[in-house]
């Protein structure tokens, strides 16, 4: 899917993925590095750089840290989520807490919804 792309932002998403939080690391690492279905970090989609990506599912994941809780935060995803979702693409939404206390609850979530998306 060729989605819309600012390329001003190309550089910043290199840099995040250079600095991964230990949660982005964690997923990466022990999960969507070597999952059947190939993921993209730090994607840049439209104006936003969104954590991971699935093209073959249409699929974007963010891992949420505490500063999602703020209302500036609130707002500002639930545009970001609208925005994305107008492009056909699900988006879901893990806090670092799920990562750290049920990583393997979020990894079988993500491939549910990766085999739903695929059929």
């Amino acid at each position: 899917m060729n989605l819309p792309k600012n390329n001003n932002l190309i550089s910043n998403a290199q840099k995040l993925r250079k600095n991964m939080t230990k949660e982005e690391r964690h997923l990466w690492h022990d999960f969507l590095k070597t999952y059947a279905v190939q993921f993209n970090r730090q994607k840049v989609i439209g104006n936003y750089i969104v954590d991971f990506y699935c093209d073959k599912a249409k699929l974007v994941i963010e891992i949420d840290g505490s500063q999602h809780y703020e209302d500036v935060e609130i707002i500002y995803d639930k545009d970001r989520t609208e925005y994305l979702n107008s492009l056909e693409l699900n988006v879901l939404r893990f806090t670092n807490i799920d990562i750290n206390q049920n990583f393997n609850g979020v990894c079988e979530t993500i491939d549910m919804v990766v085999k739903e998306r695929m059929t």
